[in-house]
């Protein structure tokens, strides 16, 4: 049985005295594949464990620097997203590494395609594991 992407709820943090949403993450669960261009111009081909309009969780065969900028590549839905990203520090995985980042200078533009993909994509889903049961 395939697994299916999950929603993950919206947390409210305090900052500053501030009530700060977090947006909603999708785990994608390697679903959606990504290919991360280095800044040497080498390529690594992986896939997104968690996705959201801030950042997410790739899944690599071999971690990257913590706090290299890369160029991220992928498709979701009709979409193609080409956006750079801040690698953050990777954790050990039972096969591979996950390694969490954030979008740096994602444009209004490319954040709303993202987002709007990203409820696609979980309507979908949820569409087949109705008819699925």
């Amino acid at each position: 049985m395939s697994e299916q992407p999950e929603l993950t709820q919206p947390v409210v943090s305090a900052n500053e005295n501030k009530l700060v949403e977090r947006p909603f993450r999708v785990k994608l669960r390697g679903s959606v594949l990504v290919l991360v261009r280095l800044p040497n111009r080498r390529d690594v081909r992986a896939a997104f464990h968690q996705l959201s309009t801030t950042g997410g969780v790739i899944h690599f065969e071999k971690p990257l620097d913590e706090k290299i900028v890369v160029e991220l590549i992928f498709h979701i839905e009709e979409t193609t997203i080409r956006e750079k990203a801040q690698m953050l520090f990777p954790m050990w995985a039972t096969q591979g590494w996950m390694q969490p980042f954030r979008f740096v200078e994602l444009s209004d533009a490319s954040r709303a395609s993202l987002d709007a993909n990203l409820k696609s994509f979980l309507g979908d889903a949820a569409k087949g594991a109705a008819a699925g049961s």
